[in-house]
């Protein structure tokens, strides 16, 4: 088994040399729209840096002041090339982008390994885009932190909320979601479906289906927990490839929302 899960789209989605990542990157941050909150969880999308990035970078910009008290981040999203049932663990040490190497949370891993819903499989994560992606973006932000990457076949809101309730932790735990919303609609088609969709999401609708957002299944997960722990939903930006570096005559659907607990919400 691998001990180390290599960076599978570097140059595809994002530079696959450093200093060229860390530039793009502070474009993205550049260009994001930024909003002052405390997250326990995003929602942000996965294409390419030139399409979503700027979206992207609305949510992780949040996280900014959180650089040292987040330590471990437990990632969720949803697979592309290799179907899996349920939630897969890659059955690595660490994954590497080129900004270095993230550790696994063995430790969380642990605490889940259990659940019938939980497997692990080394060729779902081999060449899965919808977790690395989001990987430099974190390694931007935040100092030291361990990740929890779980790539998601099919699986029911109860048993993804299980999962994340057993690795909910205090502040030091972060949840992202890996999802775009809409694929290949004409640009006005996808502007009316992506608004209902994050209408759903701030009204923490656990019942989303994948041609509302790729990562529909950890996606409503998120929001059966969200909901029973009284967390309040944020849309911080939403757009799609007609908006960032597109045609508009078949757009992707990008949007990143923040989920905020009640005692880190603002009056």
């Amino acid at each position: 088994m691998p001990n180390i899960r290599p960076a599978a789209v570097a140059g595809a989605f994002y530079p696959a040399q450093a200093d060229a990542l860390r530039r793009m990157l502070a474009d993205c941050f550049e260009n994001a729209k930024l909003t002052m909150m405390r997250p326990k969880a995003l929602i942000v999308p996965h294409a390419g840096y030139i399409y979503s990035g700027p979206i992207a970078a609305s949510a992780y910009a949040l996280l900014e002041p959180l650089r040292d008290v987040i330590r471990r981040v437990v990632l969720l999203g949803p697979v592309h090339r290799v179907w899996v049932s349920g939630l897969a663990l890659p059955g690595v040490a660490a994954f590497e982008t080129p900004l270095g190497r993230v550790p696994l949370d063995q430790t969380g891993i642990a605490a889940i390994a259990d659940l019938p819903q939980v497997s692990v499989s080394v060729a779902a994560h081999a060449e899965e885009h919808s977790l690395e992606v989001h990987l430099p973006f974190l390694q931007s932000v935040l100092a030291n932190f361990s990740l929890i990457p779980l790539a998601v076949g099919d699986a029911a809101p109860e048993a993804v909320a299980e999962v994340l309730d057993r690795l909910w932790g205090g502040d030091e735990t972060l949840i992202v979601i890996s999802s775009d919303l809409s694929h290949f609609l004409p640009y006005a088609e996808a502007k009316y479906v992506d608004a209902a969709t994050a209408t759903a999401i701030l009204r923490l609708d656990s019942h989303l289906v994948g041609e509302q957002a790729c990562g529909a299944h950890p996606i409503n997960g998120l929001m059966l927990a969200a909901k029973r722990r009284g967390l309040a939903p944020h849309l911080l930006d939403m757009r799609n490839s007609g908006d960032t570096a597109g045609d508009r005559g078949r757009v992707v659907g990008y949007g990143a929302f923040a989920l905020v607990e009640p005692e880190h919400e603002l009056s």
